[in-house]
């Protein structure tokens, strides 16, 4: 089982990334996927932006904030030979890890902050249903983008909070996003959209979050 921990910061100060990371390790220990407003029985909007552009099963494919989601399940059911799971919480991999059994074997679970991850390879999927939205502060948004710029070779799928989506989750401020707002983010950085569409999301405890789900593909000659 491939297991990578990454650590430290640069323009976060020590204390809030302690912070950060304390506050998703309670929520992961003290919490099942049915207490938790984001868990999906079948991610099946996420699989499908997946799965079309990427026939070949041996593409890199990277789920950002995956947590115990259980996309990973259904990549590997789907014959997907290279996957990565990032998250800043060691729990909730360790969860997902004991939920796969001998099949977290063939999965690479990386442990850090989504803004202090240094890739070490690149990546044809990058997928995030979980991070953007979390990352209120333009130092951070600006971070990710320049680690997805480099990191990406190919799609860039991210599903975010929408302008008429919740305000907060998991007691935690949010950005909302709208369609012109994901554009504007990235396309500066090289990436043009392919489509985004809305969706509402029911949780395990009966209310709606509306989320918008953006996939943009990486030009060859960006300008």
């Amino acid at each position: 089982m491939n297991i990578v921990t990454l650590t430290c910061g640069t323009f976060k100060t020590l204390e809030d990334m302690k912070n950060n990371k304390s506050h998703w390790e309670q929520v992961y220990a003290s919490k099942g996927p049915e207490d938790v407003s984001w868990t999906q029985a079948v991610p099946r909007t996420s699989l499908d932006f997946i799965v079309t552009p990427a026939p070949h099963k041996d593409a890199r494919i990277i789920d950002i904030g995956g947590g115990d989601s259980r996309l990973v399940d259904f990549l590997l059911a789907e014959g997907y030979t290279d996957i990565s799971v990032l998250d800043i919480s060691e729990k909730a991999l360790e969860k997902a890890q004991k939920r796969l059994g001998d099949k977290a074997r063939k999965v690479t679970w990386i442990v850090s902050d989504i803004t202090e991850f240094e890739p070490a390879e690149t990546y044809d999927i990058w997928h995030d249903r979980a991070t953007f939205h979390f990352l209120t502060h333009p130092e951070q948004q600006k971070k990710y983008i320049h680690i997805v710029k480099n990191a990406v070779k190919d799609r860039l799928i991210l599903g975010t909070f929408s302008d008429k989506g919740p305000e907060k989750c998991s007691g935690l401020d949010i950005r909302q996003y709208t369609e012109k707002d994901m554009e504007h983010c990235f396309r500066p950085a090289g990436f043009e959209k392919i489509k985004c569409i809305t969706e509402d999301h029911t949780t395990p405890f009966g209310t709606v979050q509306n989320f918008l789900f953006c996939s943009f593909r990486k030009k060859r000659n960006p300008s």
